[in-house]
């Protein structure tokens, strides 16, 4: 990156970073690398962030068309001190890789903004090609693996999305071995899907420390070869399931699987 921005897929410790850089692919992580919340999956760093940088967005931008990228994923920390969340900081960052890069699909990862009706609508109404927030893990494990999320706001804010705009194309994941059972997690699916989500993902959880919480299971492939059959027979449009998915992987080719869904 030749613009002073951070990607998710190191800060996170994303194992598919090596493969996506080479294919000159990221998620750019914006507002900053600490984040307000401290849950225990996240190798992200927790803390007071810095105030925002306005010049972000133009920049980001800039790299987005350096690049070539025709599809684009932009996450963020959680940042609860901001009155919004960040969600005008998203539209802009939105609005400016239209502006340099007309054609370029946009995917957004947001957190929950605290559930905030106001700040949801200021990123739907930018018009993303996708709307992602993750869900993460089944609700019993919320306590302990993210204890200042909520599991019923997380629902509420996909549900929310389509409401606002119901051709948007809308999207959660799952981390599994923390724990869960399979009914929980097909319980969550099919809470997915009552809330309109269009596409999920399903990846193993990798401890990022000892320091974390840990794995408690490494799932069989044959088990993510079963949650995506059970998730294509609810009526997801897209379905990544296996061991090293994560959130953002080959975002563009579900995006488009979600899309022939509809048609």
């Amino acid at each position: 990156m030749t613009n002073r921005l951070h990607t998710i897929c190191q800060e996170a410790c994303c194992p598919n970073q090596g493969e996506c850089f080479s294919k000159g692919i990221a998620t750019f992580l914006i507002m900053g690398n600490v984040c307000t919340r401290n849950c225990r999956f996240c190798a992200v760093t927790s803390g007071k962030p810095s105030p925002l940088d306005a010049d972000e967005p133009a920049r980001l931008a800039e790299e987005v068309t350096d690049l070539g990228l025709r599809f684009v994923v932009v996450t963020s920390v959680t940042r609860d001190d901001l009155p919004d969340g960040g969600a005008a900081h998203f539209a802009r960052v939105i609005a400016s890789i239209r502006k340099r890069s007309r054609d370029t699909g946009v995917e957004v990862l947001i957190p929950d903004f605290r559930g905030s009706d106001s700040a949801l609508a200021v990123v739907v109404y930018a018009e993303p090609e996708v709307l992602n927030h993750n869900v993460e893990t089944v609700p019993r494990l919320y306590g302990e693996v993210r204890p200042q999320a909520d599991y019923r706001r997380s629902l509420g804010l996909l549900k929310k999305a389509k409401e606002f705009c119901g051709s948007l194309i809308t999207k959660s994941g799952l981390m599994v071995g923390l724990g869960e059972k399979k009914e929980e997690i097909v319980s969550v699916m099919r809470d997915l899907r009552g809330a309109g989500c269009d596409i999920i993902t399903i990846g193993q959880y990798l401890c990022p420390s000892d320091q974390h919480y840990p794995v408690v299971e490494y799932v069989k492939p044959d088990t993510f070869a079963a949650y995506e059959e059970i998730a294509l027979g609810l009526g997801f449009k897209g379905v990544a399931s296996s061991p090293f998915v994560r959130s953002s992987y080959n975002a563009a080719i579900y995006y488009a699987k979600a899309l022939e869904g509809y048609q």
